[in-house]
């Protein structure tokens, strides 16, 4: 009879710690969890400027970068060449630009969660013949590059002075659909995903 009896109590007191256990919100495994380091935190802050002065040939730009799920700028020395005769001046400053978002963060940016989404096989091109002057022609149609690298590049061709400095930019794609103006605002900087809805870029009419 007393076996019986130590196998009762054992039994109710592993279902007495069961039920304490589920009463704090713990669940019983077979197997240790390794639940990974604490999560990092990047400080979206730009490196600081260095006091010397821009190489000869390049200028300081604002270019936009992704970081964490909104885009910051980023002052870099870029070289922007001008056009000539045959060449739209605008068309050099555009690639430049694009060039520099296509490269990779620098080492301080990395550190500080900075990132980029343009493709690398992205081009861009002179306005074609019915085209606004100030349109630019992607090789990629501008509603088939991700959300991230659209705002990217319509945030930073609208904070140039070589190109306007009109806070946003008119792009075309290959084709011959019409180009569209898309617009820089508050709302694209903290959300850049935008551009996935299809209300972002605005068709241009004949008096734009």
């Amino acid at each position: 009879m007393t076996p019986i009896r130590r196998t009762g109590r054992r039994t109710a007191a592993v279902a007495a710690l069961t039920l304490v256990a589920a009463g704090c919100g713990i669940r019983g495994t077979s197997v240790p969890v390794d639940a990974g380091g604490a999560p990092s935190r990047v400080s979206c802050k730009a490196p600081a400027s260095e006091p010397a002065p821009n190489p000869p040939g390049r200028s300081q730009a604002t270019v936009y970068l992704v970081c964490g799920s909104a885009l910051a700028q980023v002052e870099r020395a870029v070289s922007l060449p001008k056009g000539s005769a045959t060449t739209d001046p605008r068309l050099p400053a555009a690639r430049a630009l694009l060039k520099e978002l296509q490269r990779q963060p620098s080492s301080d940016e990395d550190r500080a969660g900075f990132s980029t989404a343009l493709p690398q096989d992205l081009k861009v091109t002179a306005p074609r013949a019915g085209d606004a002057a100030d349109t630019l022609r992607l090789s990629i149609r501008p509603e088939d590059l991700p959300s991230f690298a659209l705002a990217q590049l319509v945030c930073t061709y609208g904070a140039s002075p070589a190109l306007g400095k009109q806070h946003a930019a008119v792009l075309g794609g290959p084709g011959d659909a019409t180009a569209h103006r898309y617009d820089c605002s508050a709302d694209v900087l903290a959300n850049p995903d935008i551009a996935e809805n299809a209300g972002w870029g605005d068709p241009l009419t004949e008096d734009d």
